[in-house]
């Protein structure tokens, strides 16, 4: 068994219910997958000695968990007070108007489709509630409107799908976009270079004890697949469907789908470069 220290961001383990850091309660949802690895961590999010809290991703559309969030805010002594979105997908966001109903809170988000009330999420925003700050980091790539926010009283980034706790994210062409996301793991890096960011609270998977060697294994991660795809179009695997077959064989079936995507934002992002001929499909 490999120890999780030596394991890319040193994750720490089991995925659980319960605190992560001082100010952090992870809500485990229910909807284990290949895709969502342990399922939807939904975070909530208070300062110490607060009544007041904010939810970010509620998940799927499930009462059941809903109200197990609001459950676990209310066993703490809190109230739920504002909802934040990561990004748009469903096992983040599908339950986020339900949640809003229950807990008769706003739901902030890039995206104007998703937000409920008057206020949106912006780069540069600093959510204040309760003593809490939270501070609004654009990471476009996985989708155009991923979000992670800067806790910095815990020096944590909670990172929705631009960094999972296990494994590595898809690029969800054509929303996401390869260069984007590569711009977005440089600014989380500099978050753990400048401003002493040490723990990542991820969308899905454990929390990671070493951003910044999380970051790092991103970035080497992503250089080695376009160095793979481009060396597939070089030996005339020159579909998405065949660059995946070859870049991707030892990668369960099941998650060809998702790696497509990737696939084609790396063939796209390729080709602006002029690393690879244009019109490829």
């Amino acid at each position: 068994m490999t120890d999780a220290a030596a394991l890319p961001g040193q994750p720490r383990g089991v995925v659980t219910s319960g605190p992560a850091t001082a100010r952090t309660v992870n809500v485990l949802a229910p909807n284990a997958s290949a895709m969502t690895l342990d399922g939807t961590n939904t975070w909530l999010v208070s300062e110490p000695g607060s009544d007041l809290a904010v939810v970010i991703d509620p998940g799927p559309l499930d009462d059941v968990h809903l109200r197990a969030v609001i459950a676990a805010a209310e066993g703490a002594g809190k109230r739920i007070a504002l909802t934040l979105l990561t990004h748009g997908h469903p096992d983040h966001a599908e339950g986020a108007g339900r949640f809003a109903e229950l807990t008769r809170t706003k739901v902030r988000a890039l995206d104007p489709a998703l937000r409920l009330g008057d206020e949106g999420l912006a780069a540069g925003d600093v959510i204040r509630t309760g003593g809490l700050e939270l501070r609004v980091v654009p990471t476009p790539g996985h989708t155009s409107d991923s979000l992670c926010f800067h806790l910095p009283a815990d020096r944590a980034v909670l990172t929705g799908d631009t960094i999972l706790g296990r494994g590595t994210t898809v690029v969800a062409h054509p929303d996401g976009r390869l260069g984007d996301y590569l711009d977005s793991l440089r600014r989380l890096r500099s978050l753990t270079v400048d401003d002493g960011v040490h723990t990542v609270l991820p969308g899905h998977g454990p929390v990671l004890e070493d951003a910044q060697g999380a970051v790092e294994f991103y970035l080497a991660h992503r250089a080695h697949r376009l160095a793979q795809v481009e060396t597939a179009v070089e030996n005339g695997f020159v579909t998405p469907e065949a660059v995946v077959a070859q870049v991707y064989a030892d990668v369960d079936r099941s998650l060809w789908p998702a790696a497509e995507w990737s696939v084609r934002a790396q063939l796209e992002y390729l080709q602006d470069h002029g690393l690879i001929p244009g019109g490829l499909e």
